[in-house]
């Protein structure tokens, strides 16, 4: 019953938003389709939860019906992938980057896409994200990623990121990492 009541609901969100998803040319037309992302984040509730993930399987590379986007979070580029049974808390925006399995990412997350986005001309002026380069972030299968965690670079199945945590180079799988740049606490190479 329970399963029944999941697929209806998730039918039901797809129709809905099957006309944003068609007018952000199913994720193709970028502003169109953070127009939407940043929309859909506000909707509240178990409704919200239904609506976001119906969206964002409409318009990313591949998102799965069955992993939850919380209130107030975004996916802001569409090349993102999102597999089966994953958690994202609310308040997240996720960039460019690929979700394993399960993983479990905590409230007001940062996923930003890789991390030389910005740069600077021969002047040491910024230049705009237009001249940056944008990277995909990969976490693997059952991982854990704390409160207010920015993540960087890619983080190895299985492994945990601790509340607060600024990763800026990869997690190997199988370790816990935290603090501000991110050490590893405990895990194979320790």
């Amino acid at each position: 019953m329970k399963q029944a009541a999941k697929a209806i609901a998730n039918g039901i969100s797809l129709v809905f938003m099957f006309l944003p998803a068609a007018c952000s040319g199913f994720g193709r037309a970028g502003s169109v389709f953070s127009f939407f992302a940043q929309w859909v984040c506000l909707f509240p509730g178990l409704p919200g939860n239904y609506l976001r993930i119906a969206y964002y399987f409409l318009t990313l590379r591949h998102c799965c019906l069955s992993s939850r986007i919380s209130f107030g979070s975004y996916v802001n580029r569409s090349g993102t992938t999102i597999a089966e049974g994953v958690y994202v808390g609310s308040w997240c925006v996720l960039g460019q980057c690929e979700i394993g399995a399960r993983t479990q990412i905590a409230d007001h997350v940062q996923i930003p896409s890789g991390r030389r986005q910005h740069s600077r001309d021969d002047d040491q002026r910024m230049q705009g994200a237009a001249a940056g380069s944008f990277g995909t972030v990969t976490i693997g299968a059952d991982c854990w990623i704390g409160t207010s965690a920015i993540v960087m670079e890619n983080i190895g199945p299985r492994s945990t990121v601790g509340a607060g945590a600024v990763v800026t180079k990869p997690v190997p799988a199988d370790t816990v990492v935290a603090g501000n740049p991110a050490r590893i606490i405990s895990g194979p190479t320790v």
